[in-house]
């Protein structure tokens, strides 16, 4: 033992041409010229050797592709499992020339050479500076090489133990600082010595304190700090200027996506506000993945600030698809970005607006393209149900995934799902009695919340429907997934169907008129319905409704105008134009009976053909006789002077045939 004291006390140089290596050595030069070093010399990156005042190596260890030329008694006198394989080399078979060094393999050592290195160090009495970036490989690297308190007292793990508990516990940076130094190597032995739970708890017993008790640095001091200097310089105030509620945020956006789920899982089970928690994930959001999905969609991807940032994160999530037979890196890429979505989606608090919409949204987009877990997909589609009234168009102008496979350019079917989720959240519980005042509040506000989504609906229904691979069904299915009170006003939805048709003129009449089912003619504006009477690519039947429809309102209009001279005359105009034209559409229907009838087969014609033609021109009659009928009703209640001035019109006979 007298020969290591004497080692730890006075290391030199054993071999001329050696360099110190980097990284905490202390260099001395004595009077004679020579190296006196503390620790280990290296001759290349791959060799290490300790200095040993020219005793000579018998252990090689061979750490991560470094071989360390070491001695035994240092060594094994620390470290237990060392000990056990030595003994296990050398009862080994040796060679003559193998007799003096004993060769020994670690190949899963957590931390790698780097923490070897410091143990090594630390085997040999040199002092080894323990910080908060390298205790976490210390300690995992302790537990591989059981460095206990059963071998010596005061080893390796017993005081990255301490250091652990005593300062790491107590410093908001430095636990902040662990868990980013514990990477994928030292995952699984940072878990089973719960490094990453004890720090998260840490981490999450911090967030949650008072911000006015917040004392320790963190991201945002030096700015506050320098913001209350200026304040106190100007002479209105000598106080501390108190962090945001959102102080901790910023901090824990550097942690890898698994340490930040731990986090945000800790500080949600501390009873954190979940609008803070929403502000977290939208953060990290907005450092690690790209706001950019794929520059066909950059024109539209507009939206709340945290997406317009650059992302300034290691991992940068550019969407890659590989192909048939090519490269497995985009895969991989790939999978990485699917772990993050996911992951941010499962801590998403499952209440409302703790999250923007806006942002809920591109989450989607992200999931649907990455083919996340269906789910996940489903559980964000809920989240997106509660508040869609707050959506703007280009968020939900998701395109359909993959490209060039699927029949329309929009993912028509996965904004039907969100309305479908909106309309069951709105459904009044069974189970609660609100009062009266309280349920007529409730429903006005799920009234209002309707219209926003119809309109947002409407505009959606105009934009998709200039796509010709649409197809009818869809966009019908669509059009009627709102209840009919969610609608005070169909002209959003006439122009889409009006712009629906004129993007498929082949649409035949009976599809035209599946379309038009979803209109209500009543609730079409003045101005709606005088283009609906002019609109050649609506149904005939669809266009006398909108004519009856705006007879109707006229005895109505002329009640409210107070019966003046001016209104009562502008309103008649207005009803004798309307039956102008109503009369104009009768002239058509009589002209087209007329071609029919000369257009049928002789009375010896075979009866089924006759009957049909028959069947079908009498669907001509009754329409004319309707017509007839409707047109002979008096359609304006004239004012009392105006009574006995008016002759009636002379009624027309109808026709013969």
């Amino acid at each position: 033992m007298e020969m290591w004291d004497a080692m730890e006390t006075e290391n030199h140089v054993a071999e001329r041409g050696l360099v110190p290596a980097s990284g905490g050595d202390v260099q001395v030069h004595d009077e004679r010229g020579g190296a006196k070093v503390d620790g280990f010399v290296r001759r290349d990156q791959s060799c290490r050797y300790a200095s040993s005042d020219g005793i000579p190596s018998d252990l090689l260890v061979k750490v991560g592709g470094v071989n360390f030329h070491l001695h035994k008694h240092p060594m094994v006198s620390r470290s237990a499992r060392l000990g056990r394989l030595v003994d296990e080399a050398s009862a080994l078979p040796h060679g003559p020339d193998a007799a003096t060094v004993v060769e020994v393999e670690l190949p899963n050592l957590p931390g790698g050479h780097g923490a070897f290195e410091l143990a090594a160090k630390f085997c040999y009495g040199v002092v080894v500076d323990i910080t908060a970036a390298n205790v976490a490989a210390l300690r995992c690297a302790a537990k591989y090489l059981e460095m206990t308190e059963e071998l010596e007292e005061g080893n390796l793990a017993a005081r990255a133990e301490a250091f652990l508990s005593c300062v790491v516990a107590n410093s908001w940076r430095d636990s902040v600082a662990v868990l980013r130094s514990c990477d994928e190597g030292l995952s699984p032995w940072a878990e089973d010595l719960q490094l990453v739970r004890r720090c998260s708890e840490s981490v999450a017993a911090k967030a949650c304190t008072n911000p006015r008790a917040v004392r320790w640095a963190y991201a945002g001091r030096r700015s506050l700090a320098k913001t209350a200097t200026m304040t106190t310089r100007a002479g209105t105030s000598s106080d501390t200027v108190p962090p945001p509620a959102d102080w901790w945020v910023d901090d824990i956006c550097v942690l890898r996506i698994d340490h930040f789920v731990r986090v945000i899982t800790a500080v949600q089970a501390k009873g954190m506000r979940g609008d803070l928690i929403g502000a977290a994930i939208t953060r990290y959001a907005s450092k690690w993945l790209s706001p950019v999905i794929l520059s066909e969609e950059s024109a539209g991807m507009r939206g709340s600030e945290p997406w317009q940032q650059a992302g300034d994160g290691v991992l940068q999530m550019v969407i890659a698809v590989a192909g048939e037979g090519g490269d497995t890196q985009p895969e991989t890429a790939a999978g990485e970005q699917r772990r993050v979505v996911e992951s941010l989606i499962s801590i998403i608090p499952p209440h409302k607006d703790c999250v923007s919409c806006s942002f809920l949204l591109r989450l989607l987009r992200l999931a649907v393209m990455l083919r996340a877990a269906p789910a996940l997909v489903t559980e964000v589609e809920k989240l997106v149900g509660m508040q869609l009234d707050q959506a703007a168009l280009p968020d939900i102008l998701v395109p359909s995934y993959p490209y060039g496979r699927s029949d329309a350019a929009y993912d028509v079917d996965l904004v039907q799902r969100l309305v479908e989720q909106f309309v069951m959240q709105e459904q009044p519980s069974s189970s609660s009695s609100p009062s009266r005042g309280k349920a007529e509040k409730q429903e006005q506000h799920q009234s209002t919340r309707a219209q926003r989504v119809a309109c947002l609906l409407d505009s959606y229904l105009s934009e998709v429907s200039r796509d010709r691979n649409l197809p009818l069904g869809k966009f019908q299915a669509l059009a009627e997934s709102l209840p009919e009170p969610a609608r005070a006003c169909h002209d959003g939805l006439y122009r889409a169907v009006d712009s629906y048709m004129k993007a498929h003129p082949a649409a035949t009449e009976h599809e035209r008129k599946r379309l038009c089912r979803a209109v209500d003619c009543g609730k079409l504006s003045r101005e709606v319905r005088l283009h609906a009477a002019q609109n050649e690519r609506l149904p005939l039947r669809v266009v006398v409704q909108v004519l009856l429809s705006e007879q109707a309102r006229m005895p109505g209009a002329l009640g409210r105008a107070g019966r003046k001279e001016e209104d009562v005359s502008a309103l008649r105009m207005e009803v004798e134009s309307v039956s102008a034209k109503y009369m104009e559409l009768q002239r058509e229907v009589e002209f087209l009976q007329r071609q029919v009838e000369r257009m049928l087969p002789p009375p010896s014609a075979a009866g089924k053909q006759q009957q049909g033609v028959s069947g079908w021109t009498s669907g001509w009659k009754k329409l004319g006789r309707l017509g007839r009928i409707q047109v002979e009703q008096p359609v304006v209640s004239a004012a009392p002077d105006d009574i006995g001035s008016r002759e009636p019109r002379p009624r027309r006979r109808n026709s013969a045939s």
